[in-house]
């Protein structure tokens, strides 16, 4: 296992590239194809050597060869994570192909679905569809005694957050609806414990955000929930068995 660390968190870094093009170019109604990388300032072609992951920003400092124009940190940090959680996941799920496959596709999606919500307040359906649609068509393939419960897990998952919704629609948006589902139909039982990890996170946040501002700006200032329902998904997909487990055990 120690051995297949390295290649996952390569592959990781190389997808978590792609994945910074995905949250750049796909709210944008951008090809994902062409044109390729270009720096964001002087539109020059980023050359291949220039495009290896973490590896080209440290050695240009952080700047275009071309221009010498700063290049954002969010792409390093984007792709390190990437292969970060890859490898996490190879650690924890080496023995068991389905979980491996499905957490690594899940974060696959989370990771861009993390970025456009920060930066845009969306969670944009062309790509919680797709993950919905991945999700059981590999969970079947792969795992299909455990196919009935991430249906009922997402349905059970997605009723959740569509009440909360309906009650006060300015606290969260139809996106964190589907992208709950969609943590069903990955996660199973325990997206349990990765919506109940979201919710903490956003309340901790929340009570920090109010502390500093005061409380009735705290309430106005808007927070998008879908990177706490990522948090908890990746949560979900390193510990979520054994904590539901641990929750049983002790009832």
């Amino acid at each position: 296992m120690p051995l297949a660390l390295l290649p996952a968190t390569l592959l990781g870094m190389l997808i978590g590239s792609f994945l910074n093009v995905v949250a750049y170019r796909l709210p944008r109604r951008q090809s994902l194809a062409t044109p390729g990388s270009r720096c964001p300032h002087c539109e020059h072609p980023v050359r291949a050597y220039d495009n290896v992951p973490v590896l080209s920003w440290l050695a240009l400092r952080g700047r275009c060869r071309d221009c010498g124009e700063p290049v954002s940190k969010r792409y390093p940090i984007v792709e390190a994570l990437t292969g970060v959680l890859f490898a996490a996941i190879v650690a924890v799920h080496f023995d068991d192909g389905a979980q491996l496959v499905l957490g690594i596709v899940l974060v696959a999606f989370l990771v861009p679905l993390t970025l456009i919500d920060l930066e845009l307040r969306l969670l944009p359906d062309r790509l919680t569809a797709p993950a919905a649609a991945l999700a059981v068509v590999l969970g079947t393939a792969l795992d299909p005694s455990a196919e009935l419960q991430r249906l009922v897990a997402a349905a059970a998952a997605g009723m959740f957050f569509f009440v909360a919704w309906y009650i006060r629609p300015g606290g969260m948006g139809f996106g964190d609806v589907k992208l709950a589902a969609v943590l069903g139909l990955f996660l199973g039982r325990a997206v349990a414990v990765a919506l109940f990890t979201a919710l903490i996170a956003g309340v901790l946040v929340g009570a920090v955000i109010m502390r500093r501002r005061g409380v009735a700006a705290g309430r106005k200032t808007a927070v998008p929930f879908g990177p706490f329902l990522a948090l908890g998904g990746v949560v979900g997909i390193l510990a979520g068995d054994e904590l539901m487990q641990l929750y049983l055990d002790a009832f």
